[in-house]
């Protein structure tokens, strides 16, 4: 059996694993690579995915970074199933129809842009939307802890991993040239504690484990800490007539933000004549979809909803579904907090967002997830004193708000703890999913407490088990 790293090898986005054994071979997770110019062009280089010749797909969660080239892989050659938690196979369906839009808008761009400077117009979108629609009928839907077995000598696993709606760890059992090996391939690990999510399952035992470590580096903040600090932005903003502009991540964060200035309210710590406006089509597509999966919302939630309280909306919240409806979020001079994506500032609406208030010295840009290096985030929270935008450079002026105590994944120190549960000391480990930097100091923090072997693979290494 033999593993190859497509993606998310030293670095955080495009996590794609290709497992060969001696009667399959097939994925795991198939993410968009996000980031530099340098990490775009994998997303283009199908030679090493071999789509024809994947006989399938397990997905841990829905975030494009795990699943964005589906489109890509259909349209150049696999034809098998995807498996994917119930909820992970409904966002699918809004998310990748949503990110081929945006390879289409992108593309079209550039033609007009080369077009204009007397260049031949021959940018093509990664995918088209025609694609993403093609994966949807190959989703088969699974549910937590049921065993189901794509392929002979084959069983599998999800897990809850408290990461996003319908996030999982997958548990791999494989029978292989005569012998038996469980893989678990962590996906995200999701922060204890955090609002909506349950905790993320422990599990005991493997032989191999390919774990992430975004944040393997550095602990969060405090649940409480952050919503103070959102609330200090919100008032700096408010007392000055400006305005909050959040970039987030249609699914989970936005839900998230959306639950913490419902706290706040509460507290009595949003005015209520600050508007909120929700404006992202996908992010309110992608809550109706948390609304229909209430059993996989944790306890605390379950009894507001039960009780009639709705954590998700607000009297002031407002949906701009349409493209004049965004436009007119900054025609009006007036406080108010803008949840919009994406999460990482490199594209749609929020560069609008970012265009206009960025360099306002009374507003506030409050980050509240990772921010991939390349990316306009990345930049404006390393202290870039300019960014560009839409071929404009723009002052950052705006008081800037890094809240990671808002992020869907582990810190740290969870990370520990979860990995904690193992009993199995032979086990390997593999650190993926996270900048080198902060798995270097990971691994060092494994070998010390757990005596593991830990290993950091790169982009194309092949492990040979």
């Amino acid at each position: 059996m033999k593993i190859q790293f497509l993606g998310a090898a030293r670095t955080v986005t495009g996590s794609c694993f290709i497992v060969e054994t001696d009667r399959a071979r097939f994925a795991v997770d198939c993410g968009m690579h996000q980031g530099s110019d340098a990490i775009e062009k994998r997303n283009r280089d199908m030679t090493p995915y071999d789509p024809a010749r994947i006989d399938f797909i397990l997905i841990t969660h829905a975030h494009i970074d795990h699943s964005g080239l589906l489109p890509r892989v259909v349209r150049h050659g696999f034809a098998g199933p995807v498996y994917a938690t119930e909820p992970t196979g409904d966002l699918l369906e809004i998310l990748l129809l949503d990110s081929a839009h945006i390879q289409e808008t992108e593309a079209a761009g550039r033609n007009k842009r080369l077009l204009r400077s007397g260049q031949k117009g021959d940018a093509v979108a990664l995918y088209t939307q025609k694609d993403a629609r093609a994966v949807l009928p190959r989703i088969r839907r699974q549910k937590y802890g049921e065993a189901f077995s794509p392929a002979p000598g084959l069983t599998v696993r999800f897990q809850d991993a408290g990461h996003i709606l319908g996030a999982a760890v997958v548990e791999l059992f494989i029978e292989d040239g005569g012998s038996s090996q469980k893989l678990v391939f962590s996906g995200d690990i999701g922060r204890p504690n955090q609002l909506l999510m349950k905790d993320p399952t422990s599990l005991s035992d493997a032989d191999y484990l390919f774990m992430e470590s975004t944040y393997g580096n550095r602990n969060h903040k405090g649940e409480l800490e952050s919503l103070d600090e959102l609330g200090e932005a919100i008032a700096y903003s408010y007392s000055r007539g400006e305005k909050v502009i959040i970039p987030a991540f249609a699914v989970e964060r936005t839900q998230e933000i959306l639950y913490s200035l419902h706290l706040l309210m509460m507290d009595g710590r949003l005015p209520s004549d600050m508007p909120v406006y929700l404006d992202s089509p996908l992010a309110i597509k992608a809550t109706e979809i948390f609304r229909r999966h209430q059993g996989y919302l944790d306890a605390e939630t379950q009894a507001l909803l039960r009780k009639g309280e709705d954590p998700l909306n607000l009297a002031q919240l407002r949906f701009t579904a349409t493209t004049e409806e965004s436009i007119a979020i900054n025609e009006r001079r007036e406080p108010a907090i803008v949840i919009s994506a994406s999460g990482m500032a490199n594209a749609g609406r929020i560069l609008h967002h970012l265009r206009h208030n960025l360099w306002r010295t009374g507003a506030s840009v409050v980050f509240v997830g990772f921010q991939a290096q390349g990316t306009s985030g990345r930049k404006i929270v390393d202290g870039a004193q300019k960014i560009r935008i839409f071929n404009e450079d723009i002052a950052v002026g705006a008081r800037v708000f890094t809240i990671n105590g808002f992020s869907a994944h582990a810190g740290q120190s969870q990370l520990l703890e979860w990995l904690s549960s193992f009993k199995n000391k032979k086990m390997d480990v593999f650190l993926v999913h996270g900048e080198n930097s902060a798995q270097k100091i990971l691994a060092s923090q494994i070998r010390e407490k757990f005596h593991f072997d830990v290993e950091i693979p790169d982009y194309l290494d092949v492990l040979q088990l």
